[in-house]
């Protein structure tokens, strides 16, 4: 099933905005616009007001006497990091790490126990070095290319756990890592890592949450023991108050509907307004 084009995911800008890289020469223009990069990329697009910019590495960048990749260290450890995603809970802290810094969600359980076990001995510096150090970010960016999303696209040798759920960290470019986020400052990825389950790519402004095991529902006499099941996802519904206040679309359902019940459960979910996020055999 195609995903379709990257404008209705989200990943557009990111799509069509080609790596920024330090090279000798700049002009004081082009120095800036690196730098923004850096900040619009670390702190996960949030908005910086003049009075939060890091001013010391700043000039030592424009001096030449950091790389990008220093100045994107800098920016890491700084209180300014610390302040916005510092509180979070830990594993919420460790999932947008992997998306501020290497540009992709956590593949793997393994990867998040390593980082946990960094943050058990107390060290926060640690933690961001355990990025910035590693094979991955050398090979990807190296000393002077600003960290760019990249997760939303297929990889050779990548996980597809991996791919599905950068979805669930970036819901487009014009959204913050913590605004715009039913989840806010709560893990997003624990669960879904731990038991390696994939999750639903739709676009934004239509969220998928995955639902707690009590949301779950199975429909049809004996469905688990007759004919194949199918798992339907489905996101999109509508608060059906008169008075509504919001007309924002939430999180929704897990449906288990055996072979024989799936166009009727297909039209009344689109009658309720619901939409169906993916389809799956159990």
């Amino acid at each position: 099933m195609p995903f379709g084009p990257a404008s209705r995911l989200g990943v557009s800008l990111f799509e069509e905005t080609p790596p920024l890289e330090w090279v000798p020469g700049l002009s004081e223009e082009e120095v800036q616009t690196l730098i923004k990069a850096v900040y619009r990329q670390v702190l996960g697009n949030a908005y910086v007001m003049e009075s939060e910019r890091l001013t010391v590495p700043e000039s030592q960048f424009k001096r030449g006497e950091l790389s990008v990749r220093e100045f994107v260290r800098a920016v890491a450890k700084s209180d300014l990091y610390f302040s916005r995603f510092g509180d979070t809970p830990r594993y919420r802290f460790i999932e947008l790490n992997f998306r501020h810094l290497l540009g992709r969600a956590p593949n793997s359980y393994d990867e998040m126990k390593a980082h946990s076990a960094i943050l058990d001995a107390g060290d926060f510096e640690a933690e961001i070095d355990s990025y910035l150090d590693s094979d991955e970010y050398q090979n990807t960016f190296g000393e002077n290319l600003v960290p760019y999303i990249r997760g939303y696209k297929t990889e050779a040798l990548s996980h597809m756990i991996g791919f599905t759920h950068t979805f669930q960290l970036v819901r487009g470019a014009s959204t913050s890592s913590l605004k715009a986020d039913l989840a806010g400052k709560s893990p997003k990825l624990n669960s879904l890592v731990i038991n390696a389950t994939p999750t639903p790519v739709v676009p934004p402004g239509s969220t998928f949450r995955n639902p707690p095991v009590s949301s779950r529902v199975r429909l049809g006499v004996g469905a688990s023991e007759e004919g194949k099941v199918y798992r339907i996802e489905v996101t999109g519904y509508r608060s059906n108050a008169v008075n509504r206040v919001s007309k924002f679309r939430r999180s929704n359902q897990v449906y288990l509907v055996p072979f024989d019940k799936l166009s009727e459960e297909y039209q009344r979910i689109h009658k309720q307004g619901g939409v169906i996020a993916s389809i799956t055999p159990v």
